[in-house]
Order: C-alpha cells, then structure tokens, then sequence
C-alpha cells in the first residue's frame, strides 16, 4: 500500500510528463522559428535573389520571428504552461502557414520557383508544429 507522502511525490512527474510533448513542440518552435528569423536579418542580400522575396519583406518578416521566439521561449520556460499563451501560438502558427500558401497561390511575394517551394515548406513545418502544440496542450 501507497502511503499518502509517496502519491504526492509521484504527481510531480505525472504532471512533469503529462507536458513534455508541449515543451518539446515550444522548444522547437522557438529553435525553427528564430533561426528562420534571425537567417532573414543577416542573410537577406544573399536570400533575396535565391528566394525572389524583397528585403523590404524579408527584414520585417526576420524582425517579427525573431521576437515571436523570443514571446515563445518566454511560455515554454514558465513552471506552469499557460493554456491562454498556448492557444495564441497555435492560432498564430496556423494562420502564419495558411497565409505561406495563400502567398504562393495568388503569388503575392512574386518568389522564384525556390522562393515559393521555400514557403510552402514552411508553412507545412508551421503546420506541423501548430498539430504538435495542441496535442500537447490536450495532454495537459
């Protein structure tokens, strides 16, 4: 028989594995995601002819997914994961890849053939990590 000290001291790793998932998916957004960005500011002379996106796009672009990871790290290292936090990025992620493709369909960003196979891959890897964040968050 369990004595009531030992079951409190088992919660801990229940709750430490119930949101493992999640923090894996946070992690590798902030990773994916500030690496693409920070990639936009220092190589944007370079990308601009390989990608056919302007720098007047890329500098901002790089700009804003530099500090959405940084807004990302800040939720993934918190004790407790806020559900609220959570759902903005889910929401962001997926509206960020809806838009990827809706760009290279109406080709509102006039890419180079890389430039468009660049952002749809993107947006499916956006994609991905917006399904893997909420499974996570549902585990919780």
């Amino acid at each position: 028989m369990m004595s009531s000290q030992n079951a409190s001291a088992v919660r801990p790793a229940d709750t430490a594995r119930s949101d493992r998932l999640l923090r894996f998916a946070l992690v590798a957004d902030v990773v994916l995601t500030g690496a693409n960005g920070i990639g936009y500011l220092v190589l944007a002379t370079v990308l601009d002819p390989f990608l056919g996106v302007p720098r007047s796009v890329q500098y901002p672009v790089g700009v804003f997914l530099t500090v959405y990871a940084l807004w990302v790290l800040t939720v993934a290292r918190r004790e407790e994961i806020g559900r609220g936090a959570v759902g903005v990025i889910i929401a962001l992620n997926t509206a960020w890849a809806v838009a990827g493709v809706v760009a290279v369909a109406v080709d509102a960003l006039t890419a180079t053939g890389a430039g468009n196979v660049w952002i749809v891959f993107q947006a499916l890897t956006v994609a991905g990590m917006a399904g893997l964040q909420y499974m996570g968050l549902r585990r919780l």
